[in-house]
């Protein structure tokens, strides 16, 4: 196999994204044959867009599936069909990549990774932030202690700001019915999944306040504030919105040996003399506080590849040149914390991870039996499709 041959479901906003990229040469083990949109106009558009590509265009993933003409399939969905769509292409015998989130909620992802370990293929997620040289250091860092034991995580990302006419640009978004969530699901998917893949684990128990539609006409989140607990003891605040300007990206690791801060997509260490801990323990000054060594911007390695570095590095895993570096599996913990925060928000309480599966997914289908579309714009249809 020379180039991994990619085929594309969806081909909207990510999906032609995506498709710019292959088609300009750079994946550069992957090239790109096929996709496939069950709207028409989607795909005049596509043809439009790139009439002398050598693409096949069809009306449906099982044509598309069922068409020998792909190696690998990107799921460019809306977020209810990525695990049935991924698991379809499993089942033919296609490796994939779902797009962020895995999927609505646990229990359906749950039955995809499942599905997933009975297949040979390769079932990768589109955590393309994890290709960010600040966030590959900062977990580095963390795991080889220099920060030493963790205390604190503090993340505002706030800077996703999306106007009313945003949402109502596709019936289905922002519905319980067609999303499944708000900025959990849409916006913040990357940072959920880099809360917990940086700093090397879970929270045990969160208390989150969601606000449904507090800026936007819309019925799910678009404001959270979720504080939350750790196995060792750490405390962390996870918080996000789609209505600030100017919005704020700012993560802070503290640990008992300095602090870690990710701003303006620079990263700045602020290391102690000593340990905290053993300052604490041992001064008799009675207002001592730890003496700080030095205040640096950290250096960064490699390139910030984003989407195109996740698709080379699973065309270069097909071949077998290279580990899977975010594999599917991983996207579990961030609709899990994402779960846990609406969940809390249901019910006004703390709970706890791992949450239950299926009474989340109860409470979730109450919010789908009364979801309803946005008025359509721009000759948008005011379907919103529903998922098992």
């Amino acid at each position: 196999m020379e180039k991994v041959r990619f085929g594309i479901v969806g081909v909207g906003n990510m999906g032609s994204a995506h498709s710019r990229n292959l088609l300009d040469g750079k994946v550069t083990n992957g090239v790109l044959t096929a996709v496939c949109d069950v709207n028409p106009k989607k795909l005049e558009a596509f043809r439009a867009e790139h009439p002398d590509a050598d693409v096949k265009c069809f009306d449906s993933a099982e044509a598309l599936y069922s068409s020998g003409l792909c190696d690998v399939v990107q799921i460019c969905t809306p977020h209810y069909s990525h695990p049935e769509l991924a698991m379809s292409a499993l089942d033919h015998g296609l490796n994939c990549i779902v797009e962020k989130p895995a999927g609505v909620y646990t229990k359906q992802v749950k039955e995809m990774l499942e599905h997933a370990k009975k297949s040979d293929k390769i079932l990768g997620i589109m955590f393309n932030q994890r290709t960010n040289p600040a966030f590959r250091k900062m977990r580095e860092m963390i795991r080889n202690g220099e920060i030493g034991e963790i205390k604190r995580t503090n993340w505002i990302i706030t800077d996703w700001y999306r106007p009313q006419y945003y949402y109502d640009s596709g019936s289905w978004r922002a519905t319980w019915a067609g999303e499944g969530g708000g900025v959990l699901y849409n916006q913040a998917p990357h940072q959920l999944d880099l809360f917990q893949w940086i700093v090397g684990m879970m929270p045990e128990k969160l208390r989150a306040f969601c606000h449904f539609g507090k800026w936007h006409d819309i019925e799910v989140e678009d404001d959270v504030t979720c504080y939350c607990e750790y196995p060792n003891g750490a405390t962390g605040v996870f918080i996000t919105c789609t209505a600030d300007a100017p919005g704020t990206n700012r993560f802070e690791v503290t640990g008992t040996k300095g602090t870690l801060i990710f701003e303006d997509n620079k990263l700045t260490f602020k290391k102690l003399v000593v340990d905290e801990r053993d300052v604490c323990f041992s001064t008799n000054i009675a207002f001592g506080a730890p003496e700080v060594e030095s205040v640096t911007e950290v250096p960064l390695e490699g390139e910030n590849s984003q989407h195109v570095g996740i698709c080379n590095n699973i065309a270069n895993a097909i071949l077998g040149l290279e580990p899977v570096y975010a594999p599917a599996s991983d996207g579990i913990n961030g609709v899990e914390l994402a779960n846990a925060m609406l969940l809390s928000t249901w019910l006004g309480k703390e709970v706890t991870l791992p949450i239950d599966d299926d009474f989340f997914y109860e409470e979730l289908k109450k919010r789908i039996a009364v979801s309803k579309p946005h008025r359509p714009i721009n000759g948008e249809s005011t379907t919103v499709l529903t998922w098992k």
